[in-house]
């Protein structure tokens, strides 16, 4: 089996059975994130205590490659630092404009069978929807905090993660 090959069944297994595409119970942080050139929506939720990133998952619908990227993106960063989620972020990114170190690639774990994307720019910003909502998330928890209760990254009046205004989530 070519390695191609070996890519393509990683980012189909991710798609059709991801591990992480569900609602949290309590989640730290909610934010949209949207890919209107190709429809693509998705809910990221995370988990985050004392720095670290507990918990992941996220819903929402979209092409294979923003489902797969978002899947993989979640098992990258849980355990992880806020720090290291942002160093997972830039190395997932410059490893779609072609600039990553081997190392970089390796950090990545699964998320790299998606470097190929680079060669498709109709896909780049499926692939990258994911992380840049991560990225976004948690550049705002450093930024602003958390206090008490829920934080949501857009400033909505609305839970991300059921989109009602009376959720005890929020």
């Amino acid at each position: 089996m070519d390695i191609k090959t070996l890519y393509r069944e990683i980012v189909n297994e991710h798609n059709l059975h991801p591990s992480h595409k569900h609602d949290l119970d309590h989640p730290t942080m909610v934010l949209n994130g949207i890919n209107p050139s190709c429809g693509d929506d998705i809910n990221l939720q995370l988990v985050v205590k004392d720095g670290v990133i507990e918990d992941a998952a996220f819903n929402g619908s979209g092409c294979a490659v923003s489902q797969a990227s978002a899947d993989m993106m979640c098992d990258d960063i849980i355990g992880k630092t806020e720090d290291e989620a942002l160093s997972l972020a830039a190395s997932f990114m410059d490893m779609i404009r072609g600039t990553a170190t081997e190392e970089q690639k390796e950090s990545l774990d699964e998320a790299a069978s998606l470097e190929d994307i680079s060669h498709m720019p109709a896909r780049v910003k499926c692939a990258q929807l994911g992380w840049r909502t991560m990225k976004e998330m948690v550049e705002k928890l450093q930024k602003d905090g958390i206090a008490e209760g829920r934080v949501r990254a857009n400033n909505s009046e609305v839970c991300g993660a059921c989109q009602r205004t009376d959720c005890e989530k929020k």
